[in-house]
């Protein structure tokens, strides 16, 4: 084996070359940075003519602003006149309702006060409804007709009778052609004359009006056989300002 000899001298320092270490022990100067404005000229007219446009852009916006506002008060004012309107309507309609219901029982009211008062000056009373029977053609059935009243024959029967209403003088000639004659009652009663009659009928219904200013009538029921009557007879108080009938 060979050694290689090396050369471990180091080389030679250039003195001249060697410069001193630099100091950190203090921090860096900073140089402040300065803005720099650009002065620039503008003429008298136009900053008057901004100024003016400033101005007028000011006053139309608070125009703007004042329209804006006198139209939403506008618009809430319309607004609640037109819910009142419609309050109002509807009230009105209620009222119309409730004013047309009420007129419609006040005139109710006023008719059955009229009918009241018409009943109160001509009350109208039943005085005749109990059946009763005609036995032959001997038998008859009598009633006096009231004055001042008008009279409402109403009649049914179980077989064929007679209804004669008569004046008391043509009564008495019935009564005499019985005695004089021995015509039976079913007879007589209905050939001697008579105010109104009716032969062999099983009803009557008839309004009688002689009587409201005369007392002088009589209503009598015969049958050639054996019936039963049922009546339902009633007056209607309605006097005559003059005598009626066989009285005039």
């Amino acid at each position: 084996m060979n050694w290689t000899p090396v050369e471990t001298t180091p080389p030679a320092t250039d003195e001249g070359s060697l410069q001193p270490a630099p100091d950190y022990s203090r921090p860096a100067e900073v140089v402040p940075f300065r803005s720099v404005r650009t002065s620039v000229y503008v003429p008298r007219e136009r900053r008057l003519w901004t100024a003016a446009l400033a101005a007028a852009l000011l006053i139309t916006a608070g125009g703007l602003g004042i329209l804006y506002v006198d139209d939403t008060n506008y618009q809430n004012a319309d607004r609640a006149l037109t819910l009142q309107n419609e309050e109002l309507t509807g009230k009105s309609q209620n009222l119309q309702t409730a004013l047309a219901t009420t007129q419609v029982k006040l005139t109710a009211s006023q008719n059955q006060v009229s009918d009241l008062t018409a009943k109160l000056a001509h009350p109208t009373l039943g005085i005749w409804n109990v059946p009763q029977t005609i036995t032959n053609s001997t038998y008859y059935l009598a009633a006096g007709v009231p004055d001042t009243f008008t009279y409402h024959l109403k009649l049914t029967s179980t077989g064929p009778m007679s209804v004669s209403i008569l004046s008391i003088k043509q009564f008495g000639l019935a009564v005499m052609c019985v005695q004089n004659t021995g015509a039976s009652t079913n007879y007589c009663m209905h050939h001697q004359g008579s105010a109104v009659g009716w032969l062999g009928v099983t009803s009557v219904n008839y309004d009688f009006h002689e009587a409201e200013g005369c007392a002088a009538y009589i209503a009598v029921i015969t049958a050639a056989n054996q019936v039963v009557v049922t009546p339902d007879v009633s007056v209607t108080y309605n006097p005559a300002s003059a005598a009626t009938g066989t009285c005039a």
